[in-house]
């Protein structure tokens, strides 16, 4: 019986190979580390070398969480658990976040890393870490948020000269107006409203992303508070001929220890798009539920939704669905942007599910026990 025979590569080839692949590596213009099984960086590309200042001989065979050394934004080192390798490692999926390395020297570079694991059989053999300096590009945001936030003071003045000066003319404490001049004056009222409120989420934002905004606990009662913000929205609602209700719910207290004026903001937001995208005759209910380590908020509404395929960008900056867009031209596509750096300063966590044309329902939970802090990038 004949023999089956393989024949092997000619070690000529498989140096060429090794040499191409080699060449790729070093060429990529991006950082790049390699590691074994064990987390042991086993290739390091010249870029990474650059950025990290460290000789390519003074890492290979070391331990990668150990030599490279994460940062968290406020300076501190960052959880193993919570590196993009380890997360790569565990889940066997590719991780991208952004975090701040140190460098040899000592300072500290802020980067965007992507970090994929290298699976044989479904088990991981290593991984390839891929990461870029994004100094230049935190330099410039922080360039633009600060030119948002002068010129949204600066804003300011004239519009509450204009709201003030219109609502004297409205109320005829400057002689008498006809039913037309009083009805422009109410549209340039309304407009001035929406203006001052854009206004505010611009400067909220940019406190968020400049790491300025302060969190202020104290001890309240949750639905105490949903329940002020929608005696203050319910005329909205109204308008719209919309059923909006509220219900608290669970036996045991409501009360948590956190910012009274920043969940104000984020209840608001979220009861006001579900009124903005529910049409005339819908409903929108809002409930709060009392857990063990933390209190629910849910607000739901029998509006427009959103597509499946959009859901991932909901609380990217100024992302709007098309099927609203179709619908409704207002909109920043900021609020829900903001909604969640404002969750994030509380400690708390926000998702949602959605079904178009169905309704969306939006989900909060704020942990009971809150320490004073600043969030915000570094």
């Amino acid at each position: 019986m004949a023999k089956k025979i393989v024949m092997a590569k000619p070690e000529a080839a498989i140096t060429e190979e090794q040499a191409e692949v080699e060449a790729l590596f070093n060429s990529i213009g991006d950082g790049a580390i390699t590691t074994d099984k064990f987390g042991r960086i086993t290739r390091i590309n010249p870029m990474a070398q650059r950025i990290l200042g460290y000789d390519e001989a003074e890492l290979v065979g070391e331990w990668f969480p150990k030599k490279i050394v994460a940062l968290k934004a406020d300076d501190t080192p960052a959880n193993l658990i919570d590196r993009p390798i380890t997360k790569a490692f565990l889940t066997g999926h590719s991780i991208s976040d952004k975090m701040y390395y140190r460098r040899k020297n000592g300072q500290t570079v802020p980067v965007y890393v992507s970090v994929s694991p290298i699976l044989i059989d479904d088990k991981p053999y290593g991984a390839i870490e891929v990461f870029r300096d994004i100094t230049l590009e935190e330099e410039v945001d922080r360039m633009k948020s600060e030119f948002i936030s002068l010129a949204s003071h600066q804003l300011r003045t004239p519009l509450s000269a204009i709201k003030t000066y219109s609502h004297m003319l409205a109320d005829g404490y400057m002689g008498d107006v006809t039913d037309a001049q009083k009805k422009s004056l109410r549209t340039i009222i309304g407009a001035t409203n929406r203006m001052n409120e854009l206004i505010s989420t611009l400067l909220n934002i940019t406190r968020i992303e400049s790491g300025t905004i302060a969190v202020t606990p104290k001890n309240l009662h949750i639905d105490k508070v949903v329940e002020d913000v929608i005696k203050e929205i319910s005329l909205m609602a109204a308008e719209k001929s919309i059923t909006l209700s509220f219900s608290a719910k669970g036996t045991t207290s409501r009360a948590v220890k956190t910012d009274q004026l920043i969940l104000k903001e984020v209840v608001t937001n979220l009861i006001t798009n579900a009124i903005k995208y529910t049409p005339e005759g819908g409903t929108v209910k809002v409930s709060v539920k009392a857990q063990v380590s933390d209190v629910l908020i849910k607000v739901s509404d029998s509006g427009w939704g959103i597509p499946a395929h959009e859901q991932e960008q909901i609380f990217t900056k100024f992302f709007r669905a098309q099927n609203i867009v179709k619908r409704e031209t207002t909109g920043t596509g900021l609020g829900l942007y903001l909604v969640k750096g404002l969750i994030d300063a509380l400690g708390g966590e926000i998702w949602f599910k959605s079904s178009e044309d169905k309704g969306t329902s939006f989900y909060i939970t704020l942990p009971r026990r809150q320490t004073t802090k600043t969030m915000g990038n570094k």
